[in-house]
């Protein structure tokens, strides 16, 4: 994770894990649909906050990625926010494409539990 350009105040309102990560929900904006879990540290944030285009931290690569800059599924970023404890981000998107990596619409279409 790199040196960071996010503004202070925002960085500041940000309860970060001990990896220095944050969980953001991405949900769709217009239906509401939950679509997947992502993470992010502060550079992830700033990125998407002035680019419009999702952009998280992978934990198993160690590295940024946008999403859907290889898969063309992308996310046009509608708005971000923060929850009561700062210790979770709800991004709304424009999703392109499937959200999960399985190739479904979203990550939770593995079945409900209950």
């Amino acid at each position: 994770m790199s040196v960071t350009n996010l503004a202070p105040d925002i960085a500041a309102r940000l309860q970060r894990n001990e990896d220095g990560l944050v969980p953001a929900i991405v949900q769709q904006h217009d239906t509401g649909e939950v679509l997947m879990l992502a993470w992010m540290d502060d550079e992830a944030l700033h990125r998407t906050l002035t680019t419009g285009t999702a952009t998280y931290w992978s934990r198993s690569r160690g590295e940024y990625w946008v999403k859907g800059a290889t898969s063309g599924n992308t996310q046009r970023v509608v708005s971000v926010s923060l929850d009561c404890d700062g210790d979770t981000v709800l991004i709304r998107v424009d999703q392109t494409g499937v959200a999960c990596h399985t190739g479904e619409r979203t990550c939770f279409d593995a079945g409900r539990l209950m």
